[in-house]
């Protein structure tokens, strides 16, 4: 292990903890933190980046777990980790251009190694590896550089630190008698306080973990109240998400859903968060299988499923993180890179559509979802062969700003009861869409749109 000195900086972080809980029990976000909240809010779409040693052995990211491989053996990998073909600032290009507003990406996953040079411990990409260079810098740098927001994922929980008390993960990897939570909780605070101090900017610290210690006899007490008002601390924008699939703790800033959309458990991970809070929403899926890399796992899903996914998580006023894992080799496998380029093209024409736009007026339907920005509202057909005779019945929702009228039009404009003027035409061309107008609400007749695009955007107006 590094030889670790006492600086100024730890007795800060000892005397801060003292009133740490009183300040996150009492919460209130800094006008830099909501600042950012909107920011966040307004991207709609993140990139996930899991990568770490057990990309080496492409069984993706619990290969450590699922083997019950012992931390000394594990460990050892470290010595053969050399990505040559890593470049920040390609897998940043890559990545803005699909119309990506940030990245977050794992700086210690469940593994415990460390992707940046801690001086918490020797187990990083800088002592450990022949690689030698800072993952974390050089990603910090290129985003940055091309202004990009950046996440860092942060692992709550460890299969190879003895001083980690034992969950229900991690059995077989370590020695369980051997627990010191003084110790670890206080390693944590240091390496989040390197991550807040070292580079730059950072948009959110995305935890993972808490479940470890969901079943145990005793609540596990993971003194976040402390953890939290450090972070908000040390960076007042720096947004607070945990994916404890629980209720939303005091101090935190978003809320995140695993594999799933708000509101939804289709996954089986969520317990108490099924009621969807106030906050920012963020949905985090992979693009083909698993998180980390998983050399079998080629089960991509196409642009077409990407948007429809995109989509209908705007349509649910939250944000798509969409995940990657890496390649040993530092790259972004081939198909990903596809996936971004294809997802680019379609944000190029159409992002405005779900970049900073808020939940529709309307619940997401089979035919699809909606999106709003100001007095437009943006309904997108996904499924048109899932309406019937080619005419879509919209609810008095969709007339927001407008109390409508009773009466029948078939033109693209209608004046409502107050002189208000409703226009609907097609987002691509901007034509006129033909619609009538009843105490219903309005029917779009939707017969001529084409059979074959991903996505066909209508635009209702209100004015």
């Amino acid at each position: 292990m590094k030889k670790i000195i006492f600086t100024s900086l730890h007795l800060y972080i000892l005397t801060f903890f003292a009133f740490g809980e009183a300040f996150a029990q009492d919460y209130v976000p800094t006008e830099e933190n909501l600042q950012s909240r909107k920011e966040f809010s307004n991207e709609r779409l993140g990139i996930f980046l899991h990568w770490g040693l057990y990309s080496m052995f492409a069984q993706g990211e619990w290969y450590m777990q699922n083997r019950a491989i012992p931390y000394e053996e594990y460990s050892k990998s470290a010595r053969g980790f050399y990505p040559a073909h890593f470049d920040a600032n390609e897998w940043v290009s890559a990545i803005k251009d699909s119309g990506a507003g940030y990245i977050c990406f794992t700086s210690r996953h469940h593994e415990g190694f460390s992707m940046w040079d801690t001086d918490e411990s020797d187990y990083n990409i800088v002592d450990a590896t022949p690689f030698k260079r800072d993952i974390i810098k050089e990603l910090a740098d290129a985003c940055h550089a091309q202004d990009l927001r950046l996440h860092f994922y942060y692992s709550h929980l460890d299969w190879g630190r003895e001083d980690y008390p034992m969950g229900r993960t991690g059995h077989g990897c370590k020695d369980s008698l051997k627990a010191d939570w003084p110790h670890y909780y206080q390693f944590m605070n240091n390496q989040l306080t390197e991550l807040l101090t070292r580079y730059g900017k950072i948009g959110a610290i995305w935890f993972d973990g808490w479940w470890d210690h969901d079943v145990d006899p005793t609540p596990f007490d993971w003194q976040l109240d402390e953890q939290y008002a450090l972070i908000h601390r040390l960076q007042p924008w720096c947004l607070i998400g945990n994916n404890h699939h629980m209720a939303v703790n005091p101090g935190e800033d978003i809320q995140i859903f695993e594999r799933d959309l708000p509101g939804e458990n289709t996954a089986g991970f969520v317990d108490k968060a099924a009621d969807v809070s106030r906050l920012p929403l963020e949905t985090c899926q992979t693009m083909n299988g698993m998180w980390g890399y998983r050399i079998q796992d080629q089960d991509y899903k196409s642009v077409k499923e990407i948007i429809h996914l995109l989509v209908r998580t705007s349509g649910k006023g939250a944000n798509l993180l969409l995940n990657i894992g890496p390649q040993p080799s530092g790259e972004l496998p081939a198909t990903a890179l596809d996936r971004l380029k294809g997802m680019g093209q379609w944000m190029r024409q159409y992002g405005e559509t779900i970049k900073g736009t808020e939940a529709g007026d309307i619940k997401e339907q089979p035919w699809g979802a909606t999106t709003r920005k100001g007095d437009k509202l943006f309904v997108h057909i996904l499924q048109k062969d899932s309406i019937e005779g080619g005419k879509l019945l919209l609810p008095q929702e969709s007339l927001k700003g407008s109390k409508g009228s009773s009466s029948s039009s078939s033109s693209s404009g209608s004046k409502g009861s107050k002189g208000s003027k409703v226009q609907v035409t097609a987002f691509d061309t901007g034509k006129a869409v033909p619609f009538s107008k009843t105490k219903e609400g309005i029917t779009l007749d939707v017969s001529a749109l084409p059979n074959d695009k991903i996505d066909n955007i209508i635009v209702i107006s209100v004015k």
